[in-house]
């Protein structure tokens, strides 16, 4: 039985009150977040006057953005008190992107599995400050223990959730837990239906987010350094300024069936539909969700009209899974990196031990959410038309 819906509103400046008396800091490094979360906070709130969310899904985004400004005070604290920070440069950092649920986790982690790489890890997104001793430390460090401990928990309270976890407290996470910290993330607009948000974070300027973005990284790779690779479908929308914020940027891009992916990003985002809302609005996963799935697609290929084929590597899921090491070997010669007998004893392991569907089969249907396949034709008949994409049904 759904929750009882409540009126309880969020209160942005009593928010911001909570972060900074739970952190005992009180200065942030700039105000470029509050754009973000005002749009955000009124949106949610035109939602909870809808009778939108559930008792539970308040607090559960109550909580997030709490955590959220904690983060973001924490990581300029951090700052202020070691600025030298600022000036190393991050070096040639590899994005992992595409439309979503088409294997850039995968390709992320067998990226990670290579030591001379560096990802931004679960449990240090959650909490960076401060940033581990050593590398060789990154998943000893006892704040990776204890989530390492409270995800065991989990699966072993709820064994069904491993269809829908792929994640691990020592596995890379994507770049939208750390960006919510300028609140300018897609990640957002999966809690409930959000259409004010949606419009901004397609529209809106977002240096300020992935300046935000490489600080944390800065602050992360203090002590533990190594290559890059960081992860989220969602830099497809902003490859701009991205080469703006880091000029010597690698980019991969993921392809698969986006008929498969669609139907498996309704699944996910129906998912946090129920944890906010107590039940998915499917008319909103149809309208939005097919509609951003293309447009990560589109996006991509409108930056490479504009500045041609080669700033972009392209890698195939269905080559990624039948020959991992192959694959692999290839995009390190399409990124001039040196393939190492360490990546590749690093990646043969990490796919020995993640067996696909290794937790059981995330199952979904595109009829689940009222979308024939036949609707999404016309959305992808532009990417179709110009990757050869292995369908799978």
């Amino acid at each position: 039985m759904a929750e009882h819906l409540t009126m309880d509103k969020l209160v942005g400046d009593a928010l911001v009150e909570q972060a900074m008396n739970e952190t005992g800091i009180h200065t942030f490094d700039n105000d470029t977040w509050r754009e973000g979360f005002d749009v955000l906070v009124g949106d949610f709130n035109a939602g909870i006057a809808r009778g939108q969310y559930t008792e539970g899904g308040i607090a559960r985004a109550k909580a997030d953005i709490v955590h959220y400004l904690r983060g973001r005070l924490k990581i300029s604290d951090y700052l202020r008190q070691n600025p030298e920070l600022l000036s190393r440069p991050v070096e040639k950092p590899v994005f992992v992107m595409g439309v979503p649920r088409t294997g850039t986790t995968l390709l992320s982690n067998l990226l990670a599995a290579d030591p001379a790489r560096r990802s931004p890890l679960t449990w240090e997104i959650d909490d960076p400050v401060p940033p581990v001793a050593s590398k060789e430390l990154l998943t000893t460090d006892p704040r990776a223990q204890a989530r390492l401990a409270q995800e065991k928990a989990m699966l072993e309270a709820n064994p069904a959730m491993g269809k829908y976890y792929r994640g691990s407290a020592v596995y890379p996470n994507e770049c939208v837990f750390f960006m919510a910290h300028d609140f300018k993330t897609l990640m957002i607009d999966s809690k409930g239906k959000l259409p004010g948000y949606k419009e901004f974070i397609f529209s809106c300027d977002m240096t300020s987010a992935y300046e935000y973005h490489k600080k944390f990284l800065q602050v992360l790779q203090q002590n533990a350094g190594g290559v890059w690779n960081v992860k989220k479908p969602s830099h497809a929308l902003w490859l701009e300024t991205i080469f703006k914020v880091y000029p010597d940027a690698r980019v991969l891009w993921a392809h698969r069936d986006p008929f498969t992916a669609t139907g498996s990003l309704c699944s996910i985002i129906s998912l946090s539909h129920m944890a906010h809302m107590g039940k998915p609005d499917t008319a909103w996963l149809k309208e939005n969700y097919t509609w951003q799935a293309a447009e990560h697609a589109n996006r991509i290929m409108d930056f490479r009209d504009r500045h041609g084929e080669d700033k972009i590597i392209d890698v195939h899921y269905a080559d990624m899974t039948a020959d991992p090491i192959g694959t692999m070997k290839k995009v390190y010669r399409q990124l001039g990196d040196e393939w190492t007998a360490e990546a590749e004893a690093g990646i043969q392991q990490w796919v020995d031990d993640n067996p696909q569907d290794k937790f059981g089969k995330h199952e979904y249907k595109l009829a689940q959410y009222g979308i024939d396949k036949a609707e999404l034709e016309p959305l992808f008949e532009r990417y179709l038309s110009r990757y050869d994409v292995a369908r799978e049904g």
